[in-house]
């Protein structure tokens, strides 16, 4: 038979299943602009700004310490850039903080018994040495408070070391992660616990082990470099114990191998506190594990290094009250609602915060200036935010969510409560995104899922969390859990893990050549999709559960 006699009954037949099928689709989902998604692609795929976005961030303005003087040049840079592109509205929005602190200068050597360059970095907060400053090293590992009385009185003017060498193992796998396949993606996605989220803040299976997190229980405590990175309020007073010590016992430096990393790579973050109540600490500086155990096994049998340090810091403290980047693309028939998407602007200071999270703020500043490309009226307001202080425990984005819809104690909604759809967040790195959480929210997922069918082509391919609503206790992790924690809509995009728990993430390698580029494009395509639908749907997304009042 002639197959092109088929042709004419096989079109009819499919127009017909698509006229069938369309009202179940639209109730289950949304029916999508395909002609908007061709111009959001032409812009983010052909005439991408995202990784110009990130040279500023990282390469002009990096590191970004919350509230020090590159972090206030860094945000007053993007309120000029988002103007420029006629976002409204734009502003910087202060809340409390404390001080600011950036490196000036950093010079670490081993004098003797051979010359060696050391790699490194200060811890934040901590202070400078006054100068070059050469000292005996001396091994003193501090683990509880039975340690103290041990080392009372022998550690003034020396370099200590105050940890345990860490075991380094080889290296038997890739430090950066493979790419699961789009099949493995929805294979994690629909898994029965909820769906395992794509790798996503830097999940990287196959990696070199963190080498122990730092524990802190009631009545006792033990102390490990992880201790000196973790914000939350227990370890923050074992900071300030053993500051308090070792600001009395008066080292002239303390020397950390910090909390994962070799090779060269060194993960570190905040020794001292931006609170100017807290004790100051004696300088702080992580050197890599290697050259951490070199001068450990030296005095281990019976050799003294001498060691050489020049650290020069700056403590800002004109202004104790830090910021967020605010701007708004005006909506037209529902002006008051809004929509909103965006990153931690904040780094840590070992880099220059390209991937944590100078990829997040560039991809959402490119998703906002591609929708004011389209010339496409949007019925809601769409509200880009660069959260300040997210490193030190979401301290940006928690003041925000309290001040403009409600503060957690009392859940006293503001009027604007009710008008706050959602709010998109990127803060997994270089990687291109594969999924995003529904929120526990089948419908949301319904929605999502239909947003992501023409696209699936880009690799995005899941909706996880669809079924099972966990609710936010606290803050933690990332700035969209600010906004989970009141009620509202905090929606986070899952990445590719790539290399981002092994090499850069609050690493010395968080740096602008460790970004991939047509990732940070397709993030900037796909933030700019989800947020164009979610503007201009006809009814806001479903709402996860309102939290109750904190008891007293």
């Amino acid at each position: 038979m002639n197959r092109s006699l088929l042709r004419p009954a096989a079109a009819i037949a499919t127009a017909l299943f698509l006229l069938s099928s369309a009202p179940a689709q639209e109730q289950a989902g949304d029916k999508v602009d395909l002609d908007v998604l061709a111009k959001i692609k032409s812009q983010a795929y052909d005439h991408s700004q995202v990784m110009e976005n990130l040279y500023s961030i990282s390469e002009v303005y990096g590191p970004r310490v919350n509230n020090s003087r590159n972090h206030r040049a860094a945000a007053e840079w993007a309120v000029t850039q988002l103007k420029a592109w006629g976002l409204q509205n734009v502003h910087l929005e202060k809340f409390d903080f404390g001080y600011g602190w950036q490196i000036k200068k950093f010079y670490a050597a081993m004098e003797a018994p051979a010359y060696a360059a050391l790699i490194g970095f200060p811890l934040a907060w901590t202070p400078g040495t006054n100068g070059p400053i050469t000292a005996d090293a001396m091994y003193a590992p501090i683990h509880s408070k039975d340690d103290f009385a041990k080392y009372h009185g022998k550690l003034k003017g020396k370099i200590v070391l105050m940890f345990d060498p860490p075991h380094l193992l080889l290296h038997t796998t890739q430090d950066a992660t493979k790419s699961p396949t789009d099949e493995e993606i929805l294979a994690r996605a629909n898994a029965p616990r909820g769906g395992a989220a794509p790798a996503g803040r830097g999940a990287a299976p196959g990696g070199p082990t963190p080498r122990g997190r730092g524990r802190v229980d009631e009545g006792t405590w033990e102390y490990t470099p992880t201790s000196l990175a973790l914000a939350d309020e227990k370890n923050h007073d074992l900071r300030n114990e053993i500051n308090a010590y070792l600001h009395d016992e008066a080292p002239a430096v303390v020397l950390t191998p910090g909390y994962n990393g070799d090779g060269g790579t060194i993960f570190s973050s905040y020794g001292g506190s931006q609170d100017p109540k807290d004790p100051v600490p004696p300088p702080i500086v992580a050197i890599t594990p290697e050259q951490y155990n070199r001068i450990v096994r030296l005095l281990q049998h019976g050799t003294t290094p001498k060691l050489t340090f020049d650290v020069a810091v700056d403590y800002q403290k004109d202004d104790q009250r830090a910021y967020n980047v605010i701007g708004e693309i005006p909506g037209t028939t529902k002006k008051d609602e809004v929509v909103m998407l965006g990153g931690h602007f904040d780094s840590w200071q070992g880099g220059t915060g390209a991937t944590d999270n100078g990829t997040g703020s560039s991809v959402a500043m490119e998703a906002v200036r591609i929708l004011t490309t389209l010339h496409q009226p949007m019925a809601r307001t769409v509200r880009v935010a660069l959260w300040g202080g997210e490193e030190e425990g979401e301290w940006g984005s928690k003041a925000y969510v309290q001040q403009h819809f409600a503060p957690r104690d009392t859940m006293k909604q503001t009027p604007d409560y009710a008008k706050l759809d959602v709010y998109f967040n990127d803060d997994g790195g270089s990687g291109r995104f594969r999924g995003v959480s529904a929120g526990g929210s089948p419908q949301m997922a319904a929605i999502f899922k239909s947003w992501i069918e023409p696209i699936k082509d880009q690799h995005i391919v899941a909706v996880s969390n669809a079924d099972t609503f966990r609710p936010t206790l606290t803050p933690g992790g990332t700035d969209s859990s600010a906004f989970s924690w009141i009620g509202l809509n905090g929606i986070g995009f899952q990445q590719d893990g790539l290399e981002y728990g092994t090499r850069t993430h609050q690493s010395n390698m968080d740096l602008y050549d460790r970004v991939q580029q047509d990732d940070v494009m397709q993030g900037s395509m796909i933030e700019a999709w989800f947020t164009y639908n979610a503007a201009t749907r006809a009814e806001m997304l479903p709402r996860i559960p309102t939290p109750e009042p904190l008891k007293k």
